[in-house]
């Protein structure tokens, strides 16, 4: 049996792709998981934390640690018992945290040693983790009933692995983690707060029409609603959220390295990123050149693409595994004429999806699978949007690994060869590698979204808009800070139109034909939006 030596010597890559060998069953519709008593206690602890992401406070950056860091203590606590895996923590240092390790006697009986070890562990870190959740008190009862039903005891709390059994050596790996999260650089110990980033921009109340407040055309700007709903669909004090997790590059990585890293400053503050990809395209105001176009480009295609969403439209895509995906990365774009090229601006999805004919399972050709356009782009959107009850992205990675494991036909190798494995070892190998790999993902993704603290779409829009339009200066409205032009999406309103008002004060405004947001929904039972001709001001 191949194991995972958790040093991360080979980087993050190196954690992704063995993931992905992992996940080489064949490509099938996955099952729908749930826990049951055959399952591996990796596997059931791990529903448990899914489940408790889902009542918690939906932040994909803390998730992503604490996924993780769980995933960890539970590899350790299976690996010291193995005499080729290493463990990644014990024995280790892990940031500015030494965890010391003196080793553990060969149990009579390893496996129920690895079982109880793995619990303790996952117990401890859980209930420390969530016990600020909104719903600390039902998450921490599951955590209690699933110790109960596994017949271990929590009130076995010491930490003298040497001279106790498996549970101090869970209880030990769990308090070591915790010990290092708490010196990792997320401010846990003040519940995430903000350290030091501020808004350049004043708050959009996104219920007025416009964007009056904006200053800098190329900055984040908070959102103004009337009220904001949790993933548990609880409605949450105050109406203006923050910036999340601005500071989220100076957490402690997995296998990112400083050969990896910027660190940039402003208004005296680090900014620290890895794998800086560059500034996205910034809007010149006045020049109408620069990186003006690919700035506008780029918001105008979100403003049509939003037109994709009207679950009226009767227009059919194929959407099987023959028609999308299997794009080449030498084909992937990497500067803003590449990337307009790329996307289909009118009709959505990328130009360069060459599809797989075979399936490489059956050895039979893919039949077309079609759906209504309307009906796959609102189920991305409301996938992503990730609420209510959501796990966040990283735990969706999760979850589909949870259905692909229980899939029939998955033969759990390492990486596709060697022994097979028991259902333990399987699920704290690919727990380790995916939560490694997307804690990673979490620091450089926020690291970069926070330095260069880019404009929201609903921003943007709302403000390329309020300055006319770019495309011809021979037509109304026109400004080289305005939006771009596109017949039948975005086009100025004219005499007559029934957007232009009682007294034509909105002709010369920019309209566009987008998914018209909530004001056109009078029952969230029974009513959707649909997509028809708004003024830009108030597109959502």
């Amino acid at each position: 049996m191949k194991h995972v030596s958790a040093r991360p010597a080979n980087g993050l890559l190196a954690a992704a792709l063995v993931f992905s060998s992992l996940l080489s069953a064949p490509a099938l519709h996955a099952q729908q998981s749930s826990v049951a008593e055959d399952q591996s206690v990796a596997r059931q602890w791990n529903e448990a934390q899914i489940e408790a992401i889902r009542l918690d406070v939906p932040r994909p950056t803390v998730h992503a640690r604490n996924l993780f860091h769980v995933a960890a203590v539970m590899y350790d606590s299976w690996a010291v018992y193995d005499d080729v895996a290493q463990p990644f923590l014990l024995g280790n240092a892990y940031g500015s945290a030494f965890c010391e390790f003196n080793g553990v006697a060969l149990p009579a009986d390893v496996e129920a040693a690895r079982n109880e070890a793995v619990s303790f562990a996952a117990y401890r870190m859980l209930s420390h983790r969530f016990a600020l959740s909104p719903n600390a008190a039902t998450s921490q009862a599951e955590f209690d009933a699933l110790m109960a039903d596994l017949g271990y005891d929590p009130a076995i709390t010491s930490l003298d692995y040497e001279n106790g059994g498996p549970a101090e050596l869970g209880n030990y790996a769990a308090q070591c983690m915790i010990d290092a999260g708490l010196a990792d650089g997320s401010n846990e110990a003040n519940n995430y707060a903000t350290l030091n980033y501020t808004t350049a921009n004043a708050p959009l109340v996104v219920g007025l029409s416009g964007n009056p407040t904006l200053t800098d055309v190329n900055r984040w700007q908070p959102l103004v609603l009337d009220f904001t709903v949790d993933a548990n669909g609880e409605v949450v004090p105050g109406n203006t959220p923050g910036f999340l997790s601005p500071e989220w590059g100076q957490v402690t990585p997995f296998a990112l390295t400083p050969d990896d890293l910027t660190i940039f400053k402003r208004d005296g503050v680090d900014y620290w990123v890895y794998h800086d990809p560059g500034a996205p395209p910034q809007l010149e105001l006045g020049t109408g050149g620069g990186e003006t176009l690919d700035y506008i480009w780029n918001f105008a295609l979100v403003a049509v693409w939003s037109s994709h969403l009207d679950p009226d439209n009767e227009m059919m895509i194929d959407i099987s595994p023959a028609s999308r995906g299997n794009t080449p990365v030498s084909e992937f774009p990497t500067t803003p004429e590449e990337y307009a090229a790329f996307y289909d601006l009118l009709n959505g999805g990328i130009t360069g999806s060459q599809g797989r004919e075979i399936n490489p399972f059956t050895g039979e050709i893919y039949e077309p699978q079609l759906v209504r356009m309307g009906d796959y782009g609102r189920v991305l959107a409301e996938f992503w949007a990730d609420g209510p009850r959501s796990e966040t992205p990283p735990g969706h990675w999760f979850t589909i690994f949870n259905e692909v494991s229980d899939h029939e036909a998955l033969v759990k190798r390492f990486a596709g060869t060697g022994d097979v494995m028991t259902d333990l070892a399987w699920d704290v190998h690919g727990y380790f590698l995916l939560g490694a790999a997307f804690h990673d993902v979490a620091i450089s993704v926020w690291g970069i979204k926070s330095w260069y603290d880019y404009i929201r779409p609903v921003s943007a829009i709302r403000s390329l808009a309020s300055r006319g339009q770019s495309s011809d200066p021979n037509l109304p409205s026109y400004s080289p800070d305005g939006i771009m032009l596109i017949d039948g999406h975005i086009e100025v309103v004219q005499e007559g139109d029934e957007l232009a008002g009682t007294n034509n004060e909105n002709v010369g405004k920019i309209k566009l034909n987008a998914w018209r947001g909530p004001a056109y929904v009078a029952d969230v039972e029974t009513d959707h939006a649909g997509v028809g001709w708004i003024l830009a001001d108030d597109w959502w």
